[in-house]
């Protein structure tokens, strides 16, 4: 392993784990994470690097959703070890140059992190050896409002992201805290969820005891949660 190589490894946080704490200059000025954020869910992710043809689609498809990530109280934060200069002309070619999915002339509204000494990307384990010593992955971390990270998710440099399933992993999260309910396999609110397993005996017994439809068997309960209902709970609070 090259002398290189050993300076970049790393500690990589965990699902749990209290986000990891830096300041950064982004596109929309300086940024404190996570503290500016407290209060609101966050999607930090990184991209290899400005100009590239799958992370300018991924660009396209995040703003394109920001009003459903808003709706349910969450930010987007991107990060690339580009400088601030190369970032602004990429935001600025992607509004003129770029077409697709239907989208043209769009807006990039969220900040981007310039990572220029690779400091945030070896901090958040952005960085896989065996792809790149210089280039991050395509990562994902998901953080709750109290700034813990709740979802990790890592993507080759070959690969888009699919905005759709983080968008999905955020409402099932947010279900979670709000109602103490799983979600399963391809969930999409309205769809039903998952009761917590019995702690006792006695309750998987009274479980056992229940007979309709949404009892399948003593550790596979489900019930019946409205999409209306979910998402009265979570946009409650307003930005």
């Amino acid at each position: 392993m090259s002398e290189n190589m050993q300076n970049c490894q790393m500690t990589f946080p965990l699902i749990g784990d209290a986000a990891p704490e830096f300041t950064a200059r982004t596109t929309n000025g300086v940024v404190h994470f996570p503290k500016d954020y407290a209060g609101h869910w966050v999607v930090l992710f990184s991209h290899p690097m400005d100009f590239t043809p799958v992370c300018t689609t991924e660009f396209l498809a995040f703003q394109s959703k920001m009003h459903d990530f808003n709706r349910i109280n969450t930010e987007i934060i991107g990060l690339s070890v580009g400088a601030i200069s190369s970032h602004l002309a990429w935001i600025r070619s992607i509004y003129n140059d770029i077409g697709f999915n239907g989208w043209k002339n769009v807006k990039i509204t969220f900040p981007v992190i310039a990572d220029m000494d690779l400091a945030v990307s070896k901090l958040y384990g952005m960085i896989h050896l065996g792809a790149s010593e210089t280039k991050t992955v395509r990562a994902v971390f998901i953080v709750d409002p109290h700034g813990i990270i709740r979802t990790i998710l890592y993507y080759p440099q070959t690969t888009g992201r699919n905005i759709d399933e983080i968008l999905r992993i955020l409402i099932a999260l947010q279900t979670n805290d709000a109602f103490g309910l799983s979600t399963p396999a391809d969930w999409w609110p309205g769809m039903p969820v998952v009761e917590p397993l019995p702690d006792t005996v006695a309750d998987m017994h009274k479980r056992m005891e229940i007979k309709n439809k949404n009892t399948q068997t003593w550790y596979l309960t489900f019930r019946n949660l409205s999409e209306s209902k979910i998402y009265e709970k979570l946009t409650r609070k307003k930005r």
